[in-house]
């Protein structure tokens, strides 16, 4: 099989400072792998962890123990123990990120912040450009918003411009962090598609998405997450 992905025993506890050190237990032993052209869904009910293990497989947090073998350039790196510099650039041409919520400088334009990713990688402009129009236009986000800050948009257009900016570049392995939260059946159906067309492609696919419908169309596979036990343990320096 085309593995791209393989999660090995990945732990994650909270160590809530504010009661007395308790140790809050989050993820447990998560184990799982996604091929090329896959599509896997985390599936599990709230406080299972989802959202933590997508933060862990893109490196904002760093687990207790274990593993995220991704392949990156022809050849198999740990995450877990990347140094920073290796990170950015994996996060550059390798793994996409599409979360509901946009974070950007203030001042940017929407056509600008979806170009990004591409003009980091240092394609030309014009491509950049094209491919930019292509999908604000599939977006339905509408020209006459293109030229300004995100920041002023409403929640459902910032998502839009957020999902155009996390399919311009093909990344061979994404991470979608429910793309179609707040978004109507129309623009959700738009969203799917460019699900269906990066999984065609052959990326490898790991999401959250609570709409039961959605789900279903996308998924070929679930990993099943079980909050772990809520026993509060105390951290003891």
């Amino acid at each position: 099989m085309n593995s791209q992905l393989r999660v090995e025993n990945l732990s994650k506890t909270f160590v809530l400072h504010n009661q007395q050190g308790a140790v809050l237990p989050v993820l447990r032993d998560a184990s799982f792998s996604v091929n090329a052209g896959e599509c896997v869904v985390l599936d599990g009910q709230s406080g299972s962890g989802k959202s933590t293990l997508l933060r862990l497989l893109y490196a904002n947090y760093q687990p207790e123990s274990g593993h995220i073998w991704l392949r990156h350039q022809q050849q198999w790196i740990d995450l877990v123990n990347a140094p920073a510099r290796q990170i950015l650039a994996v996060r550059r041409e390798t793994l996409g990120w599409v979360s509901p919520l946009l974070r950007v400088a203030p001042h940017i334009s929407a056509f600008e912040v979806v170009m990004q990713p591409l003009l980091e990688r240092g394609v030309e402009r014009a491509i950049c450009e094209a491919r930019a129009r292509h999908l604000l236009t599939r977006l339905n986000v509408p020209e006459r918003l293109w030229a300004l800050a995100p920041s002023t948009f409403s929640g459902g257009e910032q998502q839009r411009v957020n999902i155009a900016r996390g399919f311009i570049a093909d990344y061979p392995i994404l991470l979608l962090d429910d793309p179609t939260a707040s978004l109507d059946s129309n623009n959700s159906a738009a969203v799917v598609r460019l699900i269906e067309e990066a999984r065609d492609r052959g990326a490898a696919i790991v999401g959250i998405f609570h709409d039961k419908a959605i789900r279903e169309r996308v998924a070929d596979g679930l990993h099943q997450m079980l909050p772990p036990a809520r026993e509060l343990a105390h951290h003891h320096q």
